[in-house]
């Protein structure tokens, strides 16, 4: 069976900021442990927990923010499928806006360090082809949603 984890793209536009989406920032957290690479807030489903409440739940243990400060955005869902230590591994990964920019972020324990970054740096940091795939169609969701709003 595949491990299974679920997590945000957090996502804040800074205060100082108007639309075009390209303002738009995205957190990314470094892992402590192994190649030290950087993820969205993410983690494993707990036995009778649902993806959502998992999702809103590793984001609080791992970056300090929880559903009042979370504006989860409707529509957008990506799954990615790859292998960790020749095990599949499902993620589930929502949106959510940051409702104040400057909220603080606090990491916990398993992480060292994070970034807010603007898409291209995101996907340099984020190394992993799926998810840079997953960070631009994130990217395209809230241009299509700012389109529909004009």
């Amino acid at each position: 069976m595949a491990l299974r984890a679920c997590g945000f793209i957090v996502f804040r536009r800074p205060a100082s900021c108007v639309p075009p989406p390209d303002n738009i920032e995205y957190l990314l957290l470094q892992t402590s442990y192994g190649k030290h690479h950087w993820t969205p807030p993410k983690g494993h489903v707990d036995p009778g927990e649902d993806d959502l409440t998992t999702a809103l739940r590793e984001t609080k243990e791992e970056a300090g923010l929880g559903a009042e400060q979370l504006q989860v955005i409707d529509g957008f869902v990506q799954e990615l499928h790859y292998e960790v230590q020749g095990r599949p591994k499902e993620v589930l990964y929502w949106m959510a806006e940051l409702r104040d920019p400057a909220t603080a972020v606090t990491l916990s324990s398993e992480h060292k360090d994070y970034r807010w970054a603007r898409l291209e740096e995101a996907c340099t940091l984020a190394q992993y082809k799926d998810l840079q795939d997953t960070l631009r169609a994130a990217h395209r969701h809230l241009e299509a949603q700012q389109d529909k709003q004009r």
